[in-house]
């Protein structure tokens, strides 16, 4: 990766993305600057997506990993193959790689999804890794990080089930850029491009129902714009099945296929997933202005 001529750069990944200019901009800098990042917002908004192109763009790897409990240092770093240190004793030879040494050989971007369900210790590995540019394995020795090794991370502000809090000295580590949802127009271009449907009319419901998820007062998590594309392309099927009468009740469907995995129901709410999508579509298709009444399912 040459730092020649940024701009055409950018405007080369831009082509690939659907909106986030101020975004895409923030990350290259911060990222050509050799800085490291966190990204904070809700699942489906882009992140990877637009970590995806920078890195197909400098021609370098993409390092994806999953932040879990599971996710231990020896996990991280890697291992030395059991069968190979019986017959060998340990060497140089019989370690594998993990992710994190990985991205450091080959100057990738390690990309860790929901940091904060991350174990401590495991944290503090990626943090001395991040500090020093290098990581000590025992009988390996020291592995030096390639000059576009970066650590990128995500997390989810909206979702405290099975995470930890993220200490002030972690934060410290890294540039944070809150990344939220895209307008409707965005979303509906989204959709278009992902689902390669040129039907407006069902695309426009499919993002307006969706979007209607993330402030109805029932529900504490909402949908991303994945919903919209999976209503979109459920509904496209569903049409070519041609089994439905009233192309409202085939919205609907597809629509609760769609979403109601997506949303969350707020703990003091008595609604079904499927009765708060159908009272939104009630109220997208049909009901007059200020009028909000649920519609039970059978």
């Amino acid at each position: 990766m040459t730092r020649a001529d940024p701009a055409a750069r950018r405007d080369a990944i831009t082509s690939e993305l659907v909106g986030r200019r101020r975004e895409l901009d923030l990350v290259l800098a911060a990222v050509t600057a050799g800085r490291d990042i966190l990204l904070e917002g809700p699942p489906g908004t882009g992140k990877s997506t637009m970590l995806r192109a920078i890195t197909r763009n400098w021609g370098i790897p993409f390092v994806l990993v999953e932040g879990n409990a599971e996710l231990t240092p020896a996990r991280l770093v890697g291992h030395h193959n059991p069968a190979r240190v019986l017959r060998e004793d340990y060497s140089e030879d019989n370690f594998v790689a993990g992710p994190l040494v990985e991205a450091m050989r080959s100057g990738g971007f390690l990309y860790i999804e929901e940091l904060n369900r991350a174990p401590e210790d495991t944290l503090n590995v990626l943090l001395a890794a991040m500090a020093e540019r290098e990581v000590a394995v025992p009988r390996v020795g020291t592995i030096p990080a390639e000059a576009t090794f970066r650590v990128l991370a995500s997390m989810n502000p909206f979702d405290n089930v099975g995470t930890a809090r993220i200490s002030d000295s972690v934060y410290d580590r890294w540039c944070r850029l809150a990344v939220g949802y895209q307008d409707a127009a965005e979303e509906t271009d989204i959709v278009a491009v992902r689902t390669g449907s040129v039907d407006g009319t069902l695309i426009g419901d499919a993002v307006a129902i969706t979007r209607a998820t993330r402030h109805h007062p029932e529900l504490r998590r909402g949908s991303s714009v994945r919903g919209a594309i999976d209503t979109v392309a459920i509904a496209t099927e569903l049409e070519a099945l041609g089994s439905y009468e009233e192309r409202t009740r085939l919205v609907l469907d597809a629509a609760l296929l769609a979403l109601t995995a997506r949303v969350g129901v707020d703990e003091a709410s008595d609604a079904s997933p499927e009765e708060v999508i159908t009272e939104i579509w009630e109220n997208h298709f049909f009901s007059s202005p200020g009028g909000r009444r649920r519609v039970r399912t059978a």
